[in-house]
């Protein structure tokens, strides 16, 4: 009987072994309520506290979560390690950059094997000439968790390089300076900066923005003598209105210094010869609200990019003494059915590019004489755009070509004889071919009849059987088009039949502005169904099915993930909201966020009360309700500068509270990190492997 007992013990506790991730119990937050009141509404927050980022008890929630997630997890542990392995080895680990000109070097940047970081080198004259290596990032990234190198920039004499660095993943860049002749390091650092650096053309007077400590509002334009300290540098520019930030640069043609300020819907930009550093910068055009442009000089004009009287954008020109929009000449004029992105001036020639019917397009427009041509490609759907182009006396134009089956790759194209050089196509090793994947364009039917593009890759020969998995990628603000671009990162999934779809939804701008504008403010409900649609449309095609569907989005891809599960969970077997933006109300009532008050033109200013109730109807956190959800991953960095840790931290908290299934909720924080995620080559990796055992483990994949 002892025997039998004993037996009976050691089976249990292996079953019970067998069983850890269903038997741990989560980590539950305390609830101390918070009563936010405004507009004669109010709200209760019993997660507001985990805001309290210096609170030890925080960190111990946090930790908490983290632990919990290991062990969840931990039997997929050598699966994750493999999955690393096999994304990392098609990575080539010696690899260079293709080397552009610029004032008589050639500069690219070159990576050695098994380091994380890369070097920054330029050659003398020719591409046969000794390399000279101006940063190691790899020495310089020692003993630290972050590094990320930020801007570089040489004067103009050649002798000095300026370069930004960020510690903390916060985004607040500190600038340094490097003599290229003797290597050394000077004593100037300038702490708090965007990362950004534009040097005047006497080779000693540099520009940088200035952000606010809290807001980490790019707010300063400054100006910055070699060899004296920063706390005496000069402000330039101030900008006061805290719904604009602010940018420098220098034109193409080396001879002005172009100050930007811009907010959601509304452009000023300023001017100064870039050799007279102690001058005066002039208005190009005042602000008016709605008025969006940009600048490039060539010849004795300036070239502008606006939407004056142009829902799509259209090209001007102004002399550069008179500069107001009732100079404005029309060089390229607006189209309905056309969105012009941008444009690249050479001495004969224009190339445009413009996007049509969902797809970027090279348009070749010579100055005189000869007709103008669009340069052609083979594949269904593809992303192309101009690449490092620096002169304006010559015929040949840079551009990078990839889609989903295509790897990046760089061509120089002769604009008169219409040849083009493939100078490199990123390489992928581990036997990939490209031959053996598809990729195609194909739309679904919104709710209010309006036809969503999706674009989609899988292996040849998949059928549409519905039983194969999907991963359905979307983004939806902001004007960002997720553009049909190789993911290395994705074959994994690619080769064990997943489909895998990026849904071109509203509030981005993929068929022009008004699809941009449809997915906003008072439209952004759009969005949202917008993306389930096309989920929906996914399955009812035959590509998949609920049970092996899987959706994926990050930042406002986050809030987009949030709100699509509150209102269809049962069309999604897992969902991975990454850094998401999910506590949308309270967030943007908070002026002392980082973003909050320049972001106002994009989901509204809730201190307005017709859109502090549009945007409850759809805030992920606010409307959590007791009902089943699918399985999640939810991710975070601690140090993120634009979603703020505790937002996806209270939204797990209240998921845990209030969600009605046993379906596995995971929450990974990244302690060291912030929004962008790990530095390096290879360390995203691992919390993509992370990614897809979670799937995989839902799916049964071994």
């Amino acid at each position: 009987m002892k025997r039998l007992i004993f037996t009976f013990l050691v089976v249990f506790l292996f079953l019970a072994g067998c069983n850890t991730k269903e038997k741990t119990a989560p980590p539950k937050a305390k609830k101390i309520p918070m009563e936010l009141t405004i507009h004669g509404h109010t709200r209760v927050d019993n997660y507001y506290w985990l805001r309290e980022r210096e609170n030890p008890e925080v960190i111990e929630f946090l930790e908490a979560e983290n632990a919990y997630k290991e062990e969840v997890m931990a039997h997929t542990e050598a699966f994750q390690e493999d999955l690393f392995e096999e994304i990392k080895s098609k990575i080539k680990q010696e690899d260079e950059s293709v080397p552009y000109k610029k004032n008589g070097y050639y500069y690219y940047s070159r990576t050695i094997p098994e380091t994380e970081y890369f070097l920054v080198c330029r050659k003398k004259g020719s591409l046969d000439a000794g390399e000279e290596i101006m940063l190691d990032v790899n020495q310089m990234a020692e003993g630290y968790d972050y590094y990320q190198l930020g801007g570089t920039a040489v004067s103009p004499d050649n002798k000095m390089l300026a370069f930004s660095v960020d510690t903390v993943s916060r985004r607040k860049y500190t600038i340094y300076f490097k003599n290229l002749e003797t290597g050394e390091i000077l004593k100037d650092a300038i702490p708090l900066t965007s990362g950004g650096i534009v040097w005047a053309n006497d080779n000693k007077t540099v520009y940088y923005v200035l952000k606010d400590d809290v807001t980490l509002r790019s707010e300063r334009i400054m100006k910055h003598t070699l060899g004296t300290p920063f706390e005496d540098d000069e402000e330039v520019f101030y900008e006061k209105d805290e719904t604009f930030s602010v940018f420098i640069y220098k034109t193409k043609s080396e001879k002005y210094l172009i100050i930007g300020s811009e907010s959601t819907l509304t452009s000023e930009y300023r001017f100064l010869d870039a050799n007279n550093p102690g001058g005066e910068f002039k208005i190009i055009q005042p602000r008016t609200r709605g008025l969006e442009y940009s600048v490039e000089h060539f010849g004795n004009d300036f070239y502008i990019r606006t939407n004056l009287d142009a829902l799509n954008f259209k090209l001007v020109k102004t002399p550069v003494t008179a500069t107001t929009k009732e100079n404005w000449q029309e060089v390229i004029s607006h189209r309905e059915d056309v969105y012009f992105s941008d444009f690249e001036i050479m001495k004969d020639y224009l190339v445009v590019s413009e996007r049509k019917e969902g797809i970027t397009q090279l348009r070749v427009m010579p100055w005189e004489g000869v007709s103008e041509y669009y340069i052609g490609f083979n594949e269904e759907i593809y992303t192309v755009r101009g690449n490092v182009n620096l002169d304006f006396d010559t015929e040949v134009f840079r551009f990078s070509y990839t889609s989903l089956t295509t790897p990046n790759s760089i061509f120089d194209f002769n604009l008169k004889s219409k040849e083009r050089t493939l100078l490199k196509e990123e390489e992928v090793l581990g036997g990939f071919d490209k031959n053996n994947y598809e990729t195609k364009r194909i739309y679904a039917i919104a709710m209010d009849g309006t036809q969503i593009p999706m674009s989609l890759v899988y292996r040849k020969g998949l059928q549409k059987n519905g039983n194969n998995p999907a991963l359905i990628y979307g983004y939806g603000s902001y004007g960002y088009t997720m553009d049909p671009t190789f993911r290395l990162s994705i074959l994994p999934l690619l080769d064990r039949g997943f489909v895998y779809a990026i849904a071109h939804i509203r509030g981005g701008q993929i068929n022009g502005r008004a699809w941009y504008e449809d997915g906003k403010l008072l439209n952004k409900m759009n969005s949202f169904t917008d993306f389930n649609d096309c989920a929906q449309h996914l399955v009812n095609a035959g590509y998949t099915k609920k049970e092996k569907l899987f959706a994926k989005g990050g930042s406002a891809g986050g809030l987009l993930m949030g709100a699509c599960i509150n209102m269809r969970p049962d069309l999604y077997k897992g969902v991975i909201a990454n850094v998401p933006f999910v506590d949308v109300v309270t967030t943007m009532l908070d002026e002392t966020i980082p973003l909050t008050t320049s972001e106002y033109d994009e989901w509204g200013n809730p201190n307005d009360e017709k859109y502090y109730h549009y945007m409850l109807s759809y805030s992920p956190y606010d409307n959590v309700k007791p009902q089943e959800y699918p399985a999640l991953l939810v991710t975070t960095g601690l140090h993120d500068s634009q979603v703020q840790y505790w937002e996806p931290a209270k939204w797990v908290a209240r998921l845990r509270e209030m969600k009605t299934d046993d379906n596995p909720l995971i929450f990974h924080i990244n302690m060291d990190y912030g929004h962008g995620g790990a530095s390096g080559r290879f360390q995203w990796i691992k919390d993509t492997a992370l990614e897809y055992a979670f799937m995989f483990d839902l799916l049964g994949i071994e």
